[in-house]
């Protein structure tokens, strides 16, 4: 037997994850989001780390406490981290309104990145534990937003539980000129490089 934890509660992740077939677990990770990086790619991938080491650990000793529940299995707990940048500012999720209207008047017309890092890690049945950590960049551009505009986009509340201040998948799709790269990426989850990054680590994630 085997189990797949997705250490996130975002809606979006759960969504793409359940589009390319997998069953899954959701046990979210609960610390603080604390890194002392400074550049995009290896923020993500500091924080998505922490999440994964944090619910497998979790996992692996609700098993150990649980024996009796539980059947020994293999465990892939998968950790993600998005945010955005634009120039030397990383952008996370808002926190009020006026912040999320600071973060749409900087991206209004403008291109940012969007970074997502994933960590994977491995638990087998013995309790012999591995990790594979990596990220995806896409490069996003945006029309011009009026004042206008970006209050309307605001009082939807879409703006603020995202990364940016904005969902792609959402009302701001009429804002996106054209996006290079990965477009789940920008959704919260590079599910093609999670795919071809366990595929050269040997797992095939459908056999897990």
């Amino acid at each position: 037997m085997s189990q797949i934890v997705l250490a996130s509660g975002s809606p979006r992740r759960k969504e793409l994850l359940e589009q390319i077939g997998l069953e899954f677990d959701i046990f979210p990770a609960k610390g603080e989001e604390i890194t002392t990086k400074t550049i995009p790619s290896e923020v993500v991938m500091d924080l998505s780390k922490s999440k994964a080491i944090e619910v497998a650990s979790m996992v692996n000793d609700y098993n150990e406490k649980h024996k009796e529940l539980t059947t020994p299995q293999d465990i892939l707990v998968i950790g993600a981290d998005t945010v955005v940048a634009y120039g030397n500012e990383i952008l996370g999720k808002p926190k009020d309104e006026e912040d999320a209207k600071r973060m749409l008047r900087m991206l209004s017309g403008n291109t940012h990145g969007v970074y997502t890092g994933v960590t994977c890690v491995f638990i087998d049945k013995s309790g012999k534990a591995g990790l594979h950590s990596f990220f995806e960049k896409t490069q996003v551009s945006m029309y011009e937003m009026s004042e206008e505009e970006i209050d309307r986009y605001i009082e939807t509340g879409e703006p603020m539980d995202k990364a940016g201040s904005y969902g792609i998948q959402g009302k701001c799709a009429i804002y996106i000129k054209k996006i290079e790269g990965d477009y789940n990426n920008v959704v919260g989850l590079p599910i093609s490089k999670l795919y071809q990054e366990l595929k050269s680590v040997g797992i095939d994630i459908y056999l897990w």
